[in-house]
């Protein structure tokens, strides 16, 4: 990338004397390695670098966007946004009523550069490292008996991105991801079993280079639940562990808060009503990329709007929702700093980043010990929603009898629906955990780097299937 003085002055040429009611730049430059076998097999290896930007324009409520991956004849690139813009405006006005009024909610303009804090650099690692690693991982899993096959998939990649509008904003952000997944399928007599383990950071190497145990631990819990029982289905109560009590902040709750949903939709309008009671005085969800060292982190989102810590629940009343600035505007909000996107090849639009359920002071022996039968469920590996209703499958399962966690169980499945369940949460730990595994997909935007998380929490009356 040139030098950040000569992209400011390209940018600022570039925009100068444009028609339009606002206009912006974002110039992404991206270095990344990945790593993946399938079984013993290495089936993707190799480093990567790309160039690309993106100008978007604003007029009467029209937006026009137009991608590229090279900086020359950038006023050009600037001047094609603006003329879509204003068709659409002239049109159907994007996602807002015809002719509407251009409106973003006021941010003031920032010049910044920010630098990632890191420690360990995923960059300064030989590729050779990490291969040597995964190889490591692998003959673990293959040592494990009644092992039929195999996923290790690692990625990282640092990201530098100038963010320039005509506002005057001119923002230079880079940051490092790294991620790790891994599933392990074990067969015995026509029977599969699977166990899958999602692990991330924004500023360390290390983490990679100790997961020897938690690998060999995955790999024999696939072949423990092949002799595991099966679950008769019920209405139970539940403790999740903070991985899928997390999962449940993000993917239940957290999507309904993302406020191009809400005003899209008439039913979610009436539903998430600020000011409504959804759970007990303990009950607090948060989201903000503010909480730093987490995959969601960032000092600005790609509207150049600051990073905040939003309570979209607080002492169990619903208190906020998650905004770009448009969004902010047409719902008459603040804006949180949630605008994001994938990369320079999307517009940004409403994303969570750091979604966790605050702790209290229960600890995990008191919240089991009055439960004559229950079940405690940890991770995950797959689920789905359909505005309020859900589907988790738990990674793990075990029967809780008159206050003891008790025998492994074959996977199941927590259904219900996202408010009866918020209700009924009458337990909180003290015990917060950020799961940074895995990425959020929204759009056609996937995987964006966030992270979630909780402290166990317990669930009165939920719906549990098993066989």
């Amino acid at each position: 990338m040139a030098g950040i003085d000569e992209i400011r002055q390209q940018i600022h040429d570039a925009l100068k004397g444009q028609d339009s009611d606002y206009i912006e730049v974002r110039i992404e430059e991206r270095e990344a390695s990945r790593i993946q076998y399938r079984g013993r097999e290495l089936e993707d290896i190799g480093r990567s670098t790309s160039l690309g930007g993106n100008a978007r324009a604003l007029v009467k409520g029209g937006w026009g966007f137009v991608s590229f991956n090279e900086l020359s004849g950038l006023r050009e690139k600037v001047a094609l946004a603006v003329k879509q813009a204003r068709l659409v405006g002239r049109g159907r006005a994007g996602e807002f009523e015809k002719g509407e009024e251009s409106k973003l909610s006021p941010v003031a303009p920032v010049v910044d550069v920010v630098a990632p804090k890191i420690k360990k650099d995923p960059g300064a690692v030989p590729l050779a490292r990490k291969k040597g690693l995964l190889d490591e991982y692998n003959e673990i899993i293959w040592d494990t008996p009644k092992i039929q096959t195999s996923v290790i998939a690692y990625g990282d990649s640092r990201r530098s991105v100038i963010f320039a509008n005509s506002e005057g904003s001119y923002i230079k952000q880079t940051k490092v991801d790294l991620s790790v997944r891994l599933m392990v399928i074990a067969r015995q007599d026509g029977d599969v079993q699977q166990v899958a383990l999602s692990m991330g950071s924004s500023d360390d190497f290390g983490f990679v280079e100790g997961l020897h145990q938690e690998v060999k631990e995955a790999a024999q819990r696939a072949v423990a639940l092949l002799s595991a029982p099966q679950f008769k289905g019920g209405e139970y109560t539940v403790v999740l562990d903070p991985v899928l009590a997390g999962v449940f902040a993000h993917e239940a709750f957290g999507h309904l808060s993302e406020s191009d949903f809400v005003y899209k939709n008439d039913r979610l309008k009436d539903i998430m009503v600020l000011g409504r009671r959804f759970g007990g005085k303990h009950l607090n969800i948060v989201d903000g990329a503010a909480i730093p060292g987490l995959r969601g982190s960032y000092k600005y989102d790609d509207e150049g709007v600051p990073a905040t810590r939003t309570y979209l629940i607080k002492e169990g009343v619903l208190v906020g929702r998650l905004h770009s600035r448009q969004t902010a505007a047409k719902m008459g909000e603040e804006p949180t700093g949630n605008a994001r996107a994938l990369n320079y090849r999307h517009p940004p639009i409403v994303r969570m980043t750091n979604t966790l359920i605050e702790p209290q002071n229960v600890s995990f022996e008191e919240m089991i010990a009055d439960i004559k039968e229950g079940v405690y469920v940890k991770n995950w590996y797959g689920g789905m929603t359909s505005m309020e209703m859900f589907t988790f499958s738990a990674g793990e399962a075990y029967m809780i009898r008159n206050g003891r966690v008790e025998e492994l169980l074959r996977p199941v499945v927590l259904t219900g629906n996202v408010f009866t369940t918020l209700e009924n949460i009458d337990a909180i730990g003290n015990d917060l955990e950020m799961n940074q595994g895995g990425g959020c997909g929204k759009g056609a935007q996937s995987p964006l780097p966030v992270s979630n998380g909780s402290p166990h929490i317990r669930i009165q009356k939920c719906l549990v299937g098993g066989r």
